[in-house]
């Protein structure tokens, strides 16, 4: 790759914000007169991407978390952070990467923050999210898409064959 090449390649935030939150803490006020707090936290983590217009794309961090206390559901907890992202100058794979785990990567620290403020402003301790992989999500994906793409493809090359005899 030539300087000129990689000179012309240009990946920068444009704007960062939460597209949605909520909280609700459908036991209040009687789920703050436990004694001890022994949380048992439900995660559900998905992501979303969308090209705006020729060099900008959209990228969402959605995290769902539903947080109980003996068997009960203290709170529930959802943002959806996202960001405009210039990305310019990469190849179509280069480009699946940058949105779907350096983005991710950008908007997490933001998400976690909103997490954890919406919880306290709800009553409860700060919730923690543990920080996450996305590289390695990202990696799975693929993956999983070649696996499935895998045996689609063979399934044509085997009809393929039988048109021909």
């Amino acid at each position: 790759m030539t300087d000129e090449q990689q000179a012309k390649k240009q990946f920068a935030i444009q704007k960062l914000y939460i597209k949605d939150s909520s909280f609700e803490s459908p036991g209040a006020p009687e789920c703050f007169s436990f004694k001890q707090w022994e949380p048992k936290i439900d995660i559900n983590l998905t992501n979303s991407q969308r090209k705006v217009d020729e060099g900008l794309y959209e990228a969402v961090l959605v995290i769902t978390a539903t947080v109980s206390h003996q068997d009960e559901t203290a709170f529930l907890v959802e943002v959806q952070q996202a960001g405009l992202f210039t990305i310019d100058g990469f190849d179509e794979d280069e480009t699946r990467y940058l949105v779907g785990s350096q983005c991710m990567n950008i908007l997490f620290p933001y998400l976690r923050e909103a997490m954890s403020d919406l919880s306290v402003r709800g009553g409860f301790p700060p919730l923690l999210l543990s920080p996450v992989n996305f590289d390695a999500l990202y990696q799975q994906h693929m993956q999983k898409q070649q696996q499935a793409k895998e045996p689609t493809e063979a399934a044509e090359a085997e009809a393929d064959a039988g048109a021909t005899h």
